[in-house]
């Protein structure tokens, strides 16, 4: 498929338009007219994908920054995203990407058998779609997803997960671990912080674990809009009754940024409290992100509490796993997704063309 490409997810409605059945937003578009996502456009009667084979840029990086924690941890992975979101979160922190109206500024273009080729010789262990949300270039990133695993080289996608059944199935079936960004527990903060609604993001929580896709989750924490201990209770709850206690979750610091700079940063006690009180209600690997906090870095072991995974930031500082992610003080079995110690690529961010010379990993 080439830029502009035709897709397949759209109906065609009595009134002439047409309707992309991507996501939830069932954008009903007249020849011409974009989507919310903005990179999913009417041309005559199909809707079409813009950015098929254009990227905003590529960049080696840790796989701990996406974050997951338990899928080959301290490994590298080749990140990349497109331009366009089909959620519009006042509080957005790639908001330079996710909301960017011009497609001319995804400079780096690159077929997806290039991408799976650049991240193998560049000793990544996976490709990341990521940046901007996949859900909106599926094509692009189911294809790539293909090319990756037909020379071994894994997938992960970091999603809002709003999106329909069948594109949902497309996508993620494809993905070796999916970080989803829970952004709260209420159907309110979704209508009027992002124009999207909660349930179909639960929904999509369940696929993946249904399905058996690796699943961790990220929730960003914002000052006065879904921190209290009430909101807390009930996501944590929620994730322990319909996707099990094992299923890690990263509570993440906000920092002011887009259309709310107006909002306090999260303070480090805000996700302490979090944490504490998911561990309180039976989920086994909560973690606090965007701050300095090696307790909250760390993979303990349900089984006896021993320190399993140490991080500082995205570094690995000790790891006590057998190659299939056993503890090495009582033989309990963590869950993720584990080949054995990976090193640790640390806390950088390299961007690479993919014309370059390759950057080998550590």
């Amino acid at each position: 498929m080439a830029a502009g490409s035709p897709t397949v997810w759209w109906t065609l409605l009595d009134d002439g338009r047409v309707r992309c059945d991507v996501c939830p937003r069932a954008c009903s578009l007249h020849d011409g007219q974009h989507g919310l996502c903005f990179v999913r456009s009417r041309q005559h009667d199909e809707i079409v994908l813009t950015t098929y084979g254009r990227s905003s840029g590529f960049c080696i990086d840790p796989i701990e920054k996406k974050p997951l924690h338990h899928f080959l941890p301290g490994s590298s992975v080749l990140s990349f995203g497109t331009a366009g979101c089909n959620l519009s979160c006042r509080f957005c922190q790639n908001w330079d990407i996710s909301k960017s109206r011009e497609t001319d500024t995804l400079a780096d273009a690159a077929d997806p058998a290039t991408i799976a080729s650049a991240a193998a010789s560049n000793g990544c262990a996976a490709v990341a779609f990521t940046y901007n949300d996949p859900v909106v270039f599926l094509e692009y990133a189911a294809d790539t997803a293909d090319a990756c695993h037909d020379i071994g080289v894994r997938t992960v996608a970091v999603s809002a997960g709003y999106v329909e059944p069948g594109p949902r199935e497309q996508l993620f079936s494809r993905m070796d671990a999916v970080n989803v960004d829970l952004k709260a527990f209420t159907d309110e903060f979704y209508r009027s912080l992002c124009g999207g609604h909660l349930a179909p993001v639960l929904d999509t929580l369940e696929w993946l674990v249904a399905n058996d896709v690796w699943l961790e989750i990220t929730t960003l924490l914002i000052p006065g809009f879904n921190d209290s201990d009430t909101e807390l209770d009930a996501l944590t709850r929620w994730i322990a009754e319909h996707l099990g206690v094992g299923v890690p979750l990263h509570f993440s610091a906000f920092h002011p940024d887009y259309k709310m700079l107006d909002v306090a940063a999260t303070p480090p006690a805000t996700l302490t409290r979090a944490r504490g009180l998911a561990m309180a209600n039976g989920l086994q690997y909560v973690y606090t992100g965007n701050v300095h906090d090696p307790a909250g870095g760390t993979t303990h072991c349900p089984g006896c509490g021993a320190a399993a995974i140490e991080r500082a930031w995205y570094r690995i500082d000790a790891y006590r796993l057998t190659d299939d992610g056993r503890c090495t003080s009582c033989g309990t079995a963590i869950g993720g997704v584990f080949d054995g110690p990976q090193g640790s690529w640390g806390r950088r961010r390299r961007p690479v063309r993919l014309g370059d010379p390759t950057v080998v990993s550590p």
